[in-house]
Protein backbone atom coordinates (compact mmCIF):
# COMPACT_ATOMS: atom_id res chain seq x y z
CA UNK A 1 0.00 0.00 0.00
CA UNK A 2 1.33 3.27 1.01
CA UNK A 3 3.08 5.43 -2.12
CA UNK A 4 -0.03 3.84 -4.57
CA UNK A 5 -2.57 5.09 -1.70
CA UNK A 6 -4.76 8.26 -2.67
CA UNK A 7 -7.16 10.90 -1.23
CA UNK A 8 -9.78 13.05 -2.61
CA UNK A 9 -10.35 16.36 -0.88
CA UNK A 10 -13.57 18.48 -1.79
CA UNK A 11 -13.64 21.84 -0.37
CA UNK A 12 -16.40 23.98 -0.67
CA UNK A 13 -15.86 27.41 -0.96
CA UNK A 14 -19.58 28.44 -0.67
CA UNK A 15 -19.78 26.55 2.57
CA UNK A 16 -20.33 28.10 5.97
CA UNK A 17 -21.48 31.44 4.30
CA UNK A 18 -25.24 31.35 3.43
CA UNK A 19 -28.58 33.29 4.38
CA UNK A 20 -28.26 31.64 8.37
CA UNK A 21 -25.71 34.14 9.13
CA UNK A 22 -27.93 36.88 8.39
CA UNK A 23 -31.24 35.29 9.76
CA UNK A 24 -29.46 33.28 13.00
CA UNK A 25 -25.94 33.32 13.96
CA UNK A 26 -24.17 30.72 11.97
CA UNK A 27 -20.31 30.48 12.66
CA UNK A 28 -18.65 32.33 8.95
CA UNK A 29 -16.10 29.68 7.89
CA UNK A 30 -13.79 31.82 5.93
CA UNK A 31 -11.78 30.74 2.31
CA UNK A 32 -8.88 30.97 4.54
CA UNK A 33 -9.80 29.00 7.38
CA UNK A 34 -10.44 26.19 5.15
CA UNK A 35 -7.11 26.64 3.49
CA UNK A 36 -5.41 26.13 7.27
CA UNK A 37 -7.78 23.14 7.63
CA UNK A 38 -6.65 21.60 4.35
CA UNK A 39 -3.17 21.94 5.24
CA UNK A 40 -3.25 20.06 8.97
CA UNK A 41 -5.13 17.29 6.74
CA UNK A 42 -2.18 16.99 3.58
CA UNK A 43 0.45 16.82 6.63
CA UNK A 44 -1.07 14.09 8.08
CA UNK A 45 -1.73 12.44 5.03
CA UNK A 46 2.02 12.76 4.09
CA UNK A 47 2.92 11.50 7.38
CA UNK A 48 0.83 8.56 7.50
CA UNK A 49 2.97 7.84 3.56
CA UNK A 50 -0.25 8.64 1.60
CA UNK A 51 0.94 9.04 -1.85
CA UNK A 52 -1.18 11.79 -3.87
CA UNK A 53 -3.94 14.01 -3.02
CA UNK A 54 -6.75 14.93 -6.18
CA UNK A 55 -8.79 17.70 -5.24
CA UNK A 56 -11.64 19.47 -6.21
CA UNK A 57 -10.73 23.32 -8.14
CA UNK A 58 -12.16 25.75 -6.99
CA UNK A 59 -12.39 29.32 -7.64
CA UNK A 60 -10.24 30.47 -4.17
CA UNK A 61 -7.65 27.84 -4.54
CA UNK A 62 -8.56 26.42 -1.13
CA UNK A 63 -6.21 23.06 -1.63
CA UNK A 64 -3.76 24.78 -4.27
CA UNK A 65 -3.30 27.19 -1.46
CA UNK A 66 -3.02 24.83 1.37
CA UNK A 67 -0.18 23.07 -0.20
CA UNK A 68 1.99 25.90 -0.95
CA UNK A 69 1.80 27.28 1.87
CA UNK A 70 3.66 24.62 3.60
CA UNK A 71 7.31 25.44 5.23
CA UNK A 72 9.89 25.00 2.75
CA UNK A 73 11.99 22.72 5.47
CA UNK A 74 9.59 19.89 5.71
CA UNK A 75 7.92 19.65 2.30
CA UNK A 76 5.50 17.39 1.44
CA UNK A 77 6.11 14.28 -0.20
CA UNK A 78 2.94 13.57 -1.99
CA UNK A 79 1.45 14.68 -4.32
CA UNK A 80 -1.25 17.21 -4.85
CA UNK A 81 -2.90 17.71 -7.88
CA UNK A 82 -6.05 18.74 -9.18
CA UNK A 83 -8.75 17.19 -10.76
CA UNK A 84 -9.74 18.08 -14.79
CA UNK A 85 -12.79 19.34 -14.60
CA UNK A 86 -14.89 22.34 -15.51
CA UNK A 87 -16.47 24.25 -12.92
CA UNK A 88 -19.78 25.67 -12.82
CA UNK A 89 -19.87 27.77 -9.66
CA UNK A 90 -22.73 25.50 -8.22
CA UNK A 91 -23.51 22.80 -5.73
CA UNK A 92 -22.86 20.43 -8.96
CA UNK A 93 -19.29 21.09 -8.69
CA UNK A 94 -19.05 19.00 -5.62
CA UNK A 95 -20.82 15.82 -7.34
CA UNK A 96 -19.49 15.63 -10.14
CA UNK A 97 -15.70 16.15 -7.94
CA UNK A 98 -16.51 13.02 -6.05
CA UNK A 99 -17.74 11.06 -9.20
CA UNK A 100 -14.15 11.76 -10.81
CA UNK A 101 -12.68 10.72 -7.52
CA UNK A 102 -14.21 7.42 -7.61
CA UNK A 103 -13.10 7.33 -10.66
CA UNK A 104 -9.45 7.39 -10.87
CA UNK A 105 -9.55 5.31 -7.78
CA UNK A 106 -9.62 7.12 -4.11
CA UNK A 107 -9.44 5.60 -0.95
CA UNK A 108 -11.50 8.15 0.80
CA UNK A 109 -12.82 11.45 0.04
CA UNK A 110 -12.70 14.07 2.82
CA UNK A 111 -15.42 17.00 2.49
CA UNK A 112 -14.86 20.42 3.87
CA UNK A 113 -18.30 21.72 3.73
CA UNK A 114 -22.08 21.44 5.61
CA UNK A 115 -24.71 18.94 5.15
CA UNK A 116 -25.63 20.38 2.03
CA UNK A 117 -22.40 19.16 0.51
CA UNK A 118 -21.91 16.42 1.45
CA UNK A 119 -25.71 15.26 -0.02
CA UNK A 120 -24.02 16.54 -3.30
CA UNK A 121 -20.82 14.47 -2.53
CA UNK A 122 -22.82 11.38 -1.65
CA UNK A 123 -24.74 11.30 -5.33
CA UNK A 124 -21.47 11.09 -6.70
CA UNK A 125 -19.04 9.14 -4.33
CA UNK A 126 -20.43 5.28 -4.60
CA UNK A 127 -18.79 3.46 -2.33
CA UNK A 128 -15.85 5.56 -1.59
CA UNK A 129 -16.36 6.15 2.48
CA UNK A 130 -16.25 9.64 3.45
CA UNK A 131 -14.34 11.97 5.83
CA UNK A 132 -16.75 14.99 6.38
CA UNK A 133 -15.18 17.95 7.69
CA UNK A 134 -17.70 20.53 9.57
CA UNK A 135 -17.36 24.02 7.62
CA UNK A 136 -21.11 24.13 7.19
CA UNK A 137 -24.43 26.17 8.84
CA UNK A 138 -26.12 22.93 10.40
CA UNK A 139 -23.58 20.41 10.43
CA UNK A 140 -25.28 17.33 11.46
CA UNK A 141 -23.29 14.75 9.00
CA UNK A 142 -20.05 16.15 8.84
CA UNK A 143 -18.16 16.09 11.90
CA UNK A 144 -16.49 19.33 13.70
CA UNK A 145 -12.84 17.76 13.97
CA UNK A 146 -9.28 19.23 13.67
CA UNK A 147 -8.27 19.08 10.15
CA UNK A 148 -4.89 16.93 11.87
CA UNK A 149 -7.20 13.59 12.82
CA UNK A 150 -9.39 14.23 10.34
CA UNK A 151 -5.99 13.60 8.15
CA UNK A 152 -5.43 10.60 10.01
CA UNK A 153 -8.45 8.79 9.83
CA UNK A 154 -8.69 9.73 6.23
CA UNK A 155 -5.23 8.07 5.77
CA UNK A 156 -6.28 5.32 7.72
CA UNK A 157 -9.22 4.76 5.30
CA UNK A 158 -7.87 5.29 2.25
CA UNK A 159 -4.65 3.09 3.54
CA UNK A 160 -7.45 0.14 3.06
CA UNK A 161 -5.96 -0.47 7.27
CA UNK A 162 -9.03 -2.46 9.37
CA UNK A 163 -11.91 -1.81 7.14
CA UNK A 164 -14.23 -3.59 8.61
CA UNK A 165 -14.22 -1.57 11.83
CA UNK A 166 -13.04 1.76 10.92
CA UNK A 167 -16.15 2.65 8.27
CA UNK A 168 -19.54 2.55 8.85
CA UNK A 169 -22.79 2.38 6.37
CA UNK A 170 -25.12 5.94 6.99
CA UNK A 171 -28.80 6.13 6.33
CA UNK A 172 -30.34 8.41 3.10
CA UNK A 173 -33.84 9.12 2.32
CA UNK A 174 -35.13 8.87 -1.12
CA UNK A 175 -37.43 11.61 -2.87
CA UNK A 176 -39.84 10.22 -5.36
CA UNK A 177 -41.29 12.89 -7.47
CA UNK A 178 -43.98 11.26 -9.95
CA UNK A 179 -42.76 7.82 -9.25
CA UNK A 180 -39.35 8.77 -10.24
CA UNK A 181 -36.16 8.44 -7.63
CA UNK A 182 -35.84 12.38 -7.81
CA UNK A 183 -32.74 13.47 -5.11
CA UNK A 184 -31.41 12.20 -1.62
CA UNK A 185 -31.07 13.75 1.63
CA UNK A 186 -28.71 12.29 4.23
CA UNK A 187 -30.02 14.39 7.81
CA UNK A 188 -33.62 15.65 7.09
CA UNK A 189 -36.19 15.89 4.02
CA UNK A 190 -39.46 18.66 5.02
CA UNK A 191 -42.32 19.18 2.95
CA UNK A 192 -42.97 23.33 2.78
CA UNK A 193 -46.51 24.41 2.25
CA UNK A 194 -44.49 27.34 -0.16
CA UNK A 195 -44.55 27.97 -3.50
CA UNK A 196 -41.43 29.65 -4.29
CA UNK A 197 -37.30 28.40 -3.69
CA UNK A 198 -36.14 32.01 -2.82
CA UNK A 199 -32.72 31.68 -1.17
CA UNK A 200 -32.54 27.69 -0.72
CA UNK A 201 -31.81 27.75 2.90
CA UNK A 202 -34.35 26.82 5.62
CA UNK A 203 -35.08 28.29 8.67
CA UNK A 204 -38.98 29.26 8.93
CA UNK A 205 -41.03 26.60 11.36
CA UNK A 206 -44.54 27.89 10.44
CA UNK A 207 -44.04 26.55 6.70
CA UNK A 208 -43.47 22.76 7.54
CA UNK A 209 -45.77 20.85 6.98
CA UNK A 210 -44.19 17.31 7.89
CA UNK A 211 -40.67 15.99 7.96
CA UNK A 212 -38.60 12.43 7.99
CA UNK A 213 -35.26 12.00 9.34
CA UNK A 214 -32.84 9.31 9.51
CA UNK A 215 -31.47 10.95 12.71
CA UNK A 216 -32.09 13.67 15.03
CA UNK A 217 -30.33 14.03 18.97
CA UNK A 218 -30.82 16.80 20.91
CA UNK A 219 -26.87 18.08 20.09
CA UNK A 220 -28.39 18.79 16.39
CA UNK A 221 -28.86 21.73 14.92
CA UNK A 222 -31.55 22.14 12.32
CA UNK A 223 -35.10 20.22 11.97
CA UNK A 224 -33.11 17.02 13.05
CA UNK A 225 -32.99 18.86 16.39
CA UNK A 226 -36.81 18.54 16.52
CA UNK A 227 -36.72 14.98 16.24
CA UNK A 228 -34.04 14.87 19.15
CA UNK A 229 -35.65 17.13 22.09
CA UNK A 230 -38.68 15.13 21.31
CA UNK A 231 -37.43 11.14 20.61
CA UNK A 232 -33.87 11.29 19.56
CA UNK A 233 -32.97 9.04 16.89
CA UNK A 234 -28.61 8.02 16.48
CA UNK A 235 -26.73 7.59 13.29
CA UNK A 236 -26.89 3.93 14.27
CA UNK A 237 -30.48 3.35 14.85
CA UNK A 238 -31.93 0.87 12.03
CA UNK A 239 -34.50 3.47 11.85
CA UNK A 240 -35.62 6.90 10.97
CA UNK A 241 -38.44 8.94 11.84
CA UNK A 242 -41.35 11.13 10.20
CA UNK A 243 -42.95 14.01 12.12
CA UNK A 244 -45.89 16.14 11.34
CA UNK A 245 -46.18 19.36 12.06
CA UNK A 246 -49.23 21.97 13.25
CA UNK A 247 -48.52 25.04 13.01
CA UNK A 248 -51.28 26.45 15.81
CA UNK A 249 -49.53 24.71 18.58
CA UNK A 250 -46.15 24.79 20.39
CA UNK A 251 -45.26 21.26 21.82
CA UNK A 252 -41.21 21.35 21.60
CA UNK A 253 -38.20 24.06 21.26
CA UNK A 254 -35.12 23.15 19.30
CA UNK A 255 -32.49 25.32 17.31
CA UNK A 256 -33.72 25.53 14.10
CA UNK A 257 -30.43 27.30 12.78
CA UNK A 258 -27.24 28.72 15.10
CA UNK A 259 -28.51 30.42 17.77
CA UNK A 260 -31.92 30.97 16.40
CA UNK A 261 -34.82 28.63 18.76
CA UNK A 262 -38.21 28.62 17.69
CA UNK A 263 -41.00 26.58 18.99
CA UNK A 264 -42.60 23.74 16.70
CA UNK A 265 -46.22 22.00 17.17
CA UNK A 266 -46.11 18.12 16.92
CA UNK A 267 -49.28 16.68 15.65
CA UNK A 268 -48.01 13.46 15.24
CA UNK A 269 -44.62 11.54 15.09
CA UNK A 270 -44.01 7.92 14.45
CA UNK A 271 -40.84 5.38 13.45
CA UNK A 272 -39.98 5.43 10.27
CA UNK A 273 -38.91 1.75 9.12
CA UNK A 274 -36.26 1.10 6.73
CA UNK A 275 -37.44 0.17 3.22
CA UNK A 276 -40.85 2.11 4.23
CA UNK A 277 -42.24 4.58 1.55
CA UNK A 278 -44.27 7.12 2.80
CA UNK A 279 -46.54 9.58 0.49
CA UNK A 280 -46.31 13.26 1.42
CA UNK A 281 -48.75 15.96 0.99
CA UNK A 282 -49.57 19.41 0.55
CA UNK A 283 -49.52 19.83 -2.91
CA UNK A 284 -47.97 22.28 -4.14
CA UNK A 285 -45.27 22.28 -1.75
CA UNK A 286 -41.34 22.88 -2.23
CA UNK A 287 -39.26 19.77 -0.38
CA UNK A 288 -35.84 21.07 1.54
CA UNK A 289 -33.48 18.45 1.38
CA UNK A 290 -30.78 18.56 4.55
CA UNK A 291 -31.76 22.50 4.71
CA UNK A 292 -32.03 23.09 1.21
CA UNK A 293 -35.37 23.72 -1.00
CA UNK A 294 -34.70 21.30 -3.70
CA UNK A 295 -37.88 19.80 -4.98
CA UNK A 296 -40.57 21.53 -6.53
CA UNK A 297 -43.95 19.85 -6.33
CA UNK A 298 -47.07 21.46 -8.84
CA UNK A 299 -50.36 21.00 -8.66
CA UNK A 300 -50.78 17.49 -10.00
CA UNK A 301 -47.32 15.84 -9.02
CA UNK A 302 -47.05 13.28 -6.46
CA UNK A 303 -44.22 12.72 -3.98
CA UNK A 304 -42.95 10.09 -1.52
CA UNK A 305 -39.98 9.28 0.77
CA UNK A 306 -38.45 6.20 1.66
CA UNK A 307 -36.14 5.05 3.79
CA UNK A 308 -32.86 3.66 3.18
CA UNK A 309 -29.46 1.66 4.63
CA UNK A 310 -27.33 2.06 1.95
CA UNK A 311 -26.36 5.40 2.52
CA UNK A 312 -22.40 7.10 1.97
CA UNK A 313 -19.79 4.86 4.06
CA UNK A 314 -18.06 7.02 6.50
CA UNK A 315 -15.31 6.68 8.13
CA UNK A 316 -15.55 6.19 12.09
CA UNK A 317 -12.73 8.39 13.57
CA UNK A 318 -12.20 7.16 17.11
CA UNK A 319 -12.88 3.20 15.68
CA UNK A 320 -9.79 3.79 13.00
CA UNK A 321 -8.09 6.09 14.99
CA UNK A 322 -8.11 3.53 17.99
CA UNK A 323 -7.46 0.55 15.41
CA UNK A 324 -4.51 1.93 13.82
CA UNK A 325 -2.70 2.59 17.48
CA UNK A 326 -3.57 -1.06 18.50
CA UNK A 327 -2.66 -2.46 15.56
CA UNK A 328 0.87 -0.62 15.40
CA UNK A 329 0.34 1.27 12.29
CA UNK A 330 1.88 4.48 14.53
CA UNK A 331 5.07 2.49 15.36
CA UNK A 332 5.90 1.39 11.52
CA UNK A 333 9.36 1.64 10.65
CA UNK A 334 8.81 3.30 7.14
CA UNK A 335 6.53 6.10 8.68
CA UNK A 336 9.18 6.73 11.16
CA UNK A 337 11.28 7.18 8.89
CA UNK A 338 9.38 9.49 6.62
CA UNK A 339 8.96 12.34 9.80
CA UNK A 340 13.36 11.79 10.59
CA UNK A 341 15.00 15.50 9.40
CA UNK A 342 15.47 15.71 5.35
Amino acid sequence: MGKDASVGIIANPASGKDIRRLVAYGTVFDNQEKVNIVRRILLALDALGVGCVLAMPDYYGIVRRAAEGVRSDRPLRLDVEMLDMPLTGTQIDSQRAAELLCTEGCGCIVTLGGDGTNRMVAKGCRDVPLMPVSTGTNNVFPLLIEGTTAGLAAGVAALGCGEGCTVRRSKKLTIFKNGEASDIALIDAVVLQSRFIGSRAMWEVENMRCCAVTRGEPHNIGVASVVGNLSPITPEDPHGGFLQFDPQRADVFAPIAPGLFLPAGVASFRTFRSGEEIEVAPVPSIIALDGEREVDLHAGDSASIRLDRDGPRVVDVPAALRWAAESGFFRDAVRLRRLAPL
